[in-house]
């Protein structure tokens, strides 16, 4: 069976990741700590599980364009979803994305259309250019189906580790791997673990929309984890998490940059600071 056998895409569109221990972040708080390599996956982030589950649904209900709007790991997965499907893709980016991400996207042979001064903006465009009827409209984080993908992450923690964790930390954005994480735990019953959910000052939309019970605008992003930057948080979370012990926390840009450096030296990997968020729950106590 060849890697474009439409079958094969279907049963293989993410990857499943290593689970693998990590004896410094482990002796820092005491506890065992396991690091889930999203890293790994073919797009670059966990943003393929959700966006490719979709993608794939889609195009099985008739869908023959997909249409994105990410400068970031949503519109690499959804480009690169698109085209493991053999669809086209148009993704839409804001003009604050950085050049080696267009390199990026037209890489993945999506044609890409700079729109907006942030996300927002360019979210616009491309929720007007997906009106067309076949056309499959790629939200970066908010969609049952892209929670779904997502809850595969629960899936092979619980599957890959020898013993059932106490809490799962994740960065937060828009919300979507939170809700995926959500949506795992329900699904397997493991209410029982906690999630710990990281923010940076700025793009910290989770902590304010639990302080009033629903998801509210922060206004404007000024963190430096700009993959964190979505306005809202979506509703989801609040749909998902009963039940579910929730603590949210929120750190300085500083400080989830200073844990991407102590991982890159500890690891020998370097990562971006949306993921330093989750890193400094260990490094910052």
């Amino acid at each position: 069976m060849t890697f474009s056998d439409s079958n094969f895409i279907m049963q293989h569109m993410h990857s499943v990741t290593p689970l693998i221990h990590s004896s410094f972040l482990s002796q820092l708080c005491g506890r065992k700590v396991l690091l889930k390599m999203e890293n790994t996956q073919p797009s670059g982030s966990f943003k393929i599980r959700g966006i490719g589950h979709f993608v794939q649904q889609s195009k099985a209900e008739g869908c023959d364009h997909v249409v994105s709007s990410s400068g970031g790991n949503a519109g690499m997965a959804a480009a690169y979803a698109a085209r493991k499907c053999g669809l086209p893709a148009t993704i839409v980016i804001p003009e604050s994305t950085p050049s080696l991400m267009i390199s990026r996207l037209e890489g993945e042979e999506a044609k890409v259309m700079v729109h907006g001064k942030n996300w927002d903006g360019a979210n616009e465009k491309a929720q007007e250019l997906a009106k067309e009827k076949t056309c499959c409209f790629v939200h970066p984080f908010e969609h049952p189906l892209i929670w779904e993908g997502h809850s595969t992450l629960v899936d092979e923690i619980l599957e890959q580790s020898a013993e059932c964790p106490s809490a799962i930390i994740v960065s937060v954005g828009g919300g979507g791997m939170l809700c995926g994480v959500l949506k795992g735990l329900h699904k397997k019953d493991t209410k029982n673990i906690a999630i710990i959910a990281m923010e940076t000052q700025g793009a910290n939309c989770l902590n304010e929309a639990l302080k009033v019970g629903h998801p509210v605008s922060i206004g404007s992003i000024t963190s430096i984890a700009k993959t964190l930057g979505s306005l809202t948080v979506t509703q989801g979370v609040f749909d998902l998490k009963e039940g579910i012990n929730l603590i949210s926390q929120v750190i300085s840009d500083r400080d989830a940059v200073e844990a991407c450096v102590r991982f890159a030296d500890d690891h020998r990997a370097l990562v971006e600071p949306s993921c330093g968020a989750s890193l400094a729950a260990v490094y910052k106590g």
